[in-house]
């Protein structure tokens, strides 16, 4: 038996706004998603010649330490292809969790919304 998979929800979008991108997470991913979305991201910001990235964890209610790895090393890849980083919408029980278990060290800039990523992409790539 075929199955569709059309009709399954989409969990990351990227989208392109002016020279920045910004991709939504609105699913947790398993550690292979997360490495197709990091080679998907870092692929789009050369095709699109982008100069900054956000990166939207406002659907995620977990994250481990394989996914703030790979954010780390998304970030850390943007920067070499030219694009600053910024991860907004992390939730209050993700952050104290990250930050207990010492996984958040760095990652990238963060914000609280999209409006104050925004802003900070604009002060990085001035």
């Amino acid at each position: 038996m075929l199955i569709d998979t059309s009709q399954q929800p989409r969990l990351v979008t990227i989208l392109r706004q002016g020279r920045y991108l910004i991709a939504s997470v609105h699913a947790a991913l398993d550690d292979g998603q997360l490495t197709r979305f990091q080679h998907d991201l870092i692929e789009q910001i050369g095709r699109y010649r982008s100069n900054g990235v956000i990166i939207d964890l406002a659907a995620i209610d977990v994250l481990d330490v394989f996914a703030t790895r790979t954010l780390q090393n998304l970030a850390r890849m943007a920067s070499l292809r030219g694009a600053s980083t910024v991860i907004v919408g992390i939730h209050p029980d993700v952050a104290f969790a990250t930050a207990r278990l010492g996984t958040h060290p760095d990652i990238a800039p963060t914000a609280l919304d999209m409006d104050d990523g925004m802003a900070i992409l604009d002060e990085l790539t001035v």
